[in-house]
């Protein structure tokens, strides 16, 4: 059913949070300026009219997750610390001091799930438009933007073929007892064992013992998958994909391309950035865009495929013009995009031999490429890009996507920040000119 609304009626022995709290704060300031009425509008298609349940308020999923991003909390620590924090409370819309859970955490995911990739950019478009609103921002920064990739790691375990195998003989055996299905041999015991043992001679830097042993731990998820295909001739949807994905992993070699690195995640990949501290990476390709004056992210994606990144410039600026409303007419981009395949009507600058033949200003502008890569490694540190816990290829999108929500949340909790203390900066001096005629207090903390 439609969401239900935060529950606003007077409540007899409970005073209300608005008199109480500091209606100067960040997020004080915040929950009024965010259109929280077109959000609602935008997902009301996620709700059934007559089916189910009411939902949850819109409001109040929509400012957790903007809370959980901007501060970086998992889902869990996001509850305990909404209970403790007013500011918090009146953000997502509540009248009255709650000393509950408002919801159960999985409900997140839920909601998430519910909502999709899709209709998610509009959280991501909010916080841009609020900007605009408030005048941090101009409309027409939009239309000159730096693009980006960067890797998006997704959260398992280092796929090394040893783990890869112990995993799937787990798993294997696991669904077969559950089954009911009498195995000639688990290998579990012996298959533990040689997994320790390969990672001792591995470290110690004896790499043909530690070889030997990752071969007899695949010749035991060999016979394994054999057992079980003789004795199960017809087996179930669930076992039937991890005896697909299991005899995958048992047939992939060293230089084979569309590898599987996690059982429960087929969808990462192996991305290899050129960096000299991490080889490689395993998850999937983002593609970010900023504005190149005061570094606002206009888009966040998530590539499946490893693309090359001049294959990902078209969608990158059309997404950005799409959430900002602004044509894009000069975009700034590294030799990574060589050889683009951009046909469009803005200009693509990046720094080459030609640079010569520009203005001043436009090399000026080359030069500012680089402040995408702050802006990335913040979104990493600071908004939850840089290990993604979400299931799935969608959980890949709505990361990306909350994760740039996030970034520019705090840009806007800085921004009226910094608008509160140049307040009390002015006052103060101004009491302190005061004082010297007025014989009145010389400090505002002494009032």
């Amino acid at each position: 059913m439609t969401p239900q609304k935060p529950d606003r009626h007077a409540q007899l022995f409970q005073p209300p949070l608005e008199p109480i709290l500091n209606d100067r704060h960040p997020l004080y300031k915040l929950a009024g300026r965010i259109n929280w009425q077109a959000i609602d509008q935008e997902l009301a298609c996620c709700y059934s009219e007559d089916m189910g349940r009411p939902g949850n308020a819109t409001r109040l999923m929509v400012g957790l997750h903007y809370l959980k991003y901007a501060y970086d909390e998992s889902d869990e620590s996001l509850m305990a610390r909404w209970v403790e924090n007013p500011y918090w409370q009146y953000f997502c819309g509540y009248a009255y001091m709650e000393h509950k859970f408002p919801i159960d955490s999985s409900s997140m995911s839920r909601w998430r799930h519910r909502v999709g990739p899709e209709r998610m950019e509009v959280l991501l478009k909010e916080t841009f438009s609020t900007a605009v609103r408030e005048k941090y921002v101009k409309p027409s920064d939009a239309s000159k933007i730096i693009v980006d990739t960067t890797v998006q790691e997704k959260a398992i375990a280092f796929p090394t073929d040893a783990r890869l195998y112990l995993k799937s003989i787990y798993r294997l055996v696991k669904l077969a007892r559950e089954r009911g299905i009498e195995l000639r041999q688990s290998y579990v015991r012996v298959s533990k064992k040689a997994f320790f043992n390969q990672g001792r001679y591995a470290r110690a830097k004896q790499y043909k013992r530690a070889a030997k042993l990752t071969k007899k731990l695949k010749t035991y998820l060999g016979r394994l998958i054999r057992d079980i295909e003789r004795k199960v001739t017809s087996p179930d949807d669930q076992l039937a994909a991890m005896l697909e994905r299991t005899k995958r992993i048992h047939a992939q070699k060293r230089n084979d391309n569309n590898k599987l690195y996690s059982l429960d995640a087929p969808e990462v990949e192996c991305i290899s950035k050129g960096k000299a501290h991490k080889r490689y990476e395993f998850g999937c390709k983002v593609s970010l865009s900023i504005t190149h004056k005061n570094n606002w992210i206009t888009s966040s994606a998530a590539l499946h495929g490893n693309p090359f990144d001049g294959h990902t410039l078209s969608e990158t600026i059309g997404r950005s013009q799409s959430n900002t409303g602004v044509d894009v007419k000069e975009a700034y981009v590294d030799q990574g995009y060589r050889g683009h395949d951009y046909i469009g009507e803005a200009v693509i600058y990046k720094p080459d031999g030609k640079l010569k033949q520009l203005t001043r200003a436009i090399r000026d502008k080359i030069k500012r490429r680089s402040a995408i890569e702050p802006t990335i490694g913040h979104v990493k540190s600071d908004n939850r890009m840089g290990r993604n816990y979400l299931k799935g290829a969608d959980g890949d999108q709505i990361n990306a996507i909350l994760a740039a929500a996030g970034y520019n949340m705090r840009k806007l909790i800085a921004a009226f920040l910094y608008a509160l203390t140049e307040f009390v900066d002015f006052l103060e001096n101004w009491l302190n000119e005061t004082a010297k005629h007025l014989r009145a207090p010389r400090s505002l903390r002494q009032i």
